[in-house]
């Protein structure tokens, strides 16, 4: 599937509205703490991306176990399923409104959904 210029307009726009929410989630009640959003979902594809590399992509060992991967896959489900409940214990605890909770979930997996989006388009192929 080839990526053109189209996909990354696309993509450029969807991570805009995904940072806008998270900012006017912010900016509209006066509380920096639903920019915390913005960070997990930056550090969330980080493990899975650093564990990948470190695996062994041999194809003579079919054996191997993918323990690293497994381990980058759980940090990652742990970053984006704290992206979601963040918010929400903050809304809980009174420290956000609940539409600046909304507002910042919607926006943060956005952001995330754009991160894995542009992996999956512009990823390389590997020949040998």
């Amino acid at each position: 599937m080839a990526a053109g210029l189209k996909t990354i307009i696309a993509l450029s726009f969807v991570l805009a509205i995904g940072f806008l929410l998270v900012i006017l989630s912010s900016a509209l009640w006066h509380n920096f703490l639903p920019l915390l959003v913005v960070a997990t979902y930056l550090l969330a594809p980080l493990p899975n991306w650093i564990c990948g590399r470190c695996s062994n992509p041999d194809d003579f060992m079919e054996s191997s176990s993918n323990a690293v991967i497994d381990i980058g896959r759980f940090c990652t489900g742990f970053f984006v399923v704290m992206g979601i409940a963040l918010p929400v214990l903050f809304a809980h605890c009174g420290l956000i409104q609940v539409p600046a909770m909304i507002m910042s979930i919607v926006g943060g997996l956005l952001i995330y959904g754009t991160i894995i989006s542009f992996g999956m388009f512009f990823q390389e192929e590997q020949d040998f």
